[in-house]
């Protein structure tokens, strides 16, 4: 990549339709969706069309709530179209952590499927929306939730209240082409077009502007690393409402001319079935999903031979894990990456080109326009190579910052420019990088980002807890699961089973404690500080946790 596009995400699409009009752009193994790039183009400049017909439009905020549906990818670049912001939403959500977000984000829109596996979403959006089924459709009023107007329905038998999502195609008459290009060409690629929702250490989701800029040349530079040209086909089995899926997978493809094939939620067989019979190139995933893939009674009944590389990241890589993957599915050119959502998110990658060894034990070099230097967390001056200290990246792909929190950004992004990660790392005398910990006490289960404070914060509302410590411990399958260190109130009881569904009744199931200890205090410093870090000690010896300890990551 020799220089960086000034490009939207939508033009994007529009110019790549242009180029490779018959090629396929999306096709689903699991159900009668396959488009070309020229087909696709024209659906979204429908639903964009719709979008506008409705009163949305730039600078409007459109939260998603869904599975990796067709329709999640054509709400986005349709919004990117008219310049409106997606606001992606957590498909394991629960009413506390949707509450919020639409409220915090200012969303204009929801659009939403019925649910996914224990969620009901038509349920907690009337819990949520009590006058939802008595307000006319796309004009609904709600001092609570002051700037939302339409609850957009992706489904069958749409309930009161909500609009149907078949509606926007009929809408679309109302708008004419050259109203919709006007729109697309008053957007800078410079403007938000994504924000994606993170857990923060205020125990409070912070939304993470991103531009078209951000998203657009960081899928160039991860897709390249990956040598991702218009012949490639990639399963998408990991979520769109994430980075993963759509900037490492939807925005990698799209600036590469690569055909997706996204998978509705990831289940093992469905990808094995899926790479097989479309022929996939490359897949995507945590190291959790790999693992299964591997571990699935079936895996040597399905054929890998076509596949050649795709990503693991999202949690540390065990090595052996990479290397069965290597081996066993043919992912001779598979690599890792590292960064952050407030990177777009990708800082570092491993190319086709470096050792099995730099892919296995290492998150790769820096990509194209991007610096990173490792600086003391103490002094913040940089450090040697070989030693350990803070990441820190400064460049295009950093994000414009969180939406209304100017304090946060500022603690995030220094005078300077430089986006301090939080993450500790190494550098080698070659420029690759090693993450070796967190200096934030942030968990990473199975690819989802779990900040112990929003638990902690959630937990010290029940009226038997005294005191909440919620620390990650080693998993093999997941890389760390939760557990919570309780210290109840003199006289009160309480089970682990009672803590374990008060989380699940109100938070997402990814922030379920996995497990749960009563504690009469917890180790402190001279000054009252708590030790997590001696809690963590302490629980991988109660648990029994020492071989998930000793697993080599990258």
């Amino acid at each position: 990549m020799k220089e960086l596009w000034e490009i939207t995400v939508g033009n994007l699409l529009s110019e790549v339709a242009k180029r490779y009009p018959d090629d396929v752009a999306v096709k689903y193994n699991d159900r009668p969706y396959m488009r070309t790039w020229k087909e696709f183009n024209e659906e979204v400049e429908q639903i964009a069309k719709g979008f506008l017909a409705m009163g949305i439009g730039k600078g409007d905020h459109v939260a998603i709530w869904a599975t990796n549906v067709p329709e999640w990818l054509l709400t986005l670049f349709a919004s990117a179209k008219i310049g409106a912001v997606l606001v992606t939403v957590n498909t394991n959500y629960k009413v506390f952590e949707l509450e919020y977000l639409l409220r915090q984000s200012d969303s204009k829109a929801l659009v939403m499927t019925p649910g996914f596996k224990d969620a009901n979403y038509v349920d907690i959006v009337n819990e949520l929306c009590p006058k939802l089924k008595d307000s006319v459709p796309g004009h609904y009023e709600d001092p609570m939730l002051p700037f939302l107007q339409s609850v957009i329905y992706v489904g069958k038998d749409c309930p009161k209240g909500m609009v149907p999502w078949d509606s926007l195609y009929q809408k679309a008459e109302e708008t004419s082409d050259e109203a919709l290009e006007a729109v697309a060409q008053s957007i800078d690629p410079h403007e938000v077009v994504n924000m994606q929702y993170t857990s923060g250490t205020t125990g409070f989701p912070k939304g993470v502007m991103l531009t078209h800029y951000n998203i657009v040349n960081n899928g160039k530079c991860i897709g390249d690393c990956m040598k991702f040209s218009h012949q490639d086909r990639l399963c998408i089995p990991v979520p769109f409402f994430h980075c993963f899926g759509l900037v490492l997978a939807v925005m990698a493809c799209i600036t590469h001319a690569t055909s997706m094939v996204p998978i509705e939620y990831y289940r093992p067989a469905a990808v094995m079935k899926a790479v097989q019979e479309e022929q996939c190139t490359a897949v995507h995933g945590v190291p959790t999903m790999f693992i299964a893939m591997l571990e699935h009674p079936d895996f040597h009944k399905y054929d890998f031979h076509t596949l050649r590389t795709g990503i693991m990241a999202g949690s540390p890589c065990p090595v052996k894990v990479m290397q069965q993957v290597i081996d066993e599915m043919n992912m001779k050119e598979i690599t890792i990456s590292y960064g952050q959502t407030e990177a777009s998110p990708v800082c570092t990658q491993t190319t086709t080109d470096d050792t099995i060894e730099q892919r296995v034990n290492t998150v790769g070099r820096v990509l194209p326009f991007i610096e990173v230097k490792i600086v003391d967390p103490e002094t913040g001056e940089e450090v040697a190579n070989g030693v350990q200290g803070e990441f820190c990246a400064r460049g295009y792909n950093v994000m414009k910052g969180y939406y209304k929190m100017e304090e946060a950004t500022r603690q995030a992004i220094d005078e300077d420019g430089w986006l301090h990660t939080g993450d500790l790392a190494t550098k080698d005398e070659k420029g690759y990088y090693k993450i070796t910990g967190r200096i934030k006490d942030m968990i990473i289960r199975g690819g989802e980002n779990i900040y112990p404070k929003e638990i902690e914060e959630f937990l010290y509302t029940y009226p038997a807890i005294s005191d909440v410590q919620v620390i990650g411990v080693p998993s093999e399958q997941y890389g760390e699961e939760i557990m919570a260190c309780i210290v109840l109130k003199e006289g009160a009881a309480m089970t682990e089973q009672e803590v374990k569904n008060l989380v699940r009744a109100n938070m997402a199931r990814h922030k379920v404690p996995s497990y749960v200890a009563f504690m009469d205090s917890f180790p402190m410093t001279a000054s009252g500080k708590i030790q997590k870090f001696k809690l963590r000690e302490w629980a991988i010896e109660y648990l029994n946790l020492q071989d998930a300890a000793s697993i080599e990551t990258a």
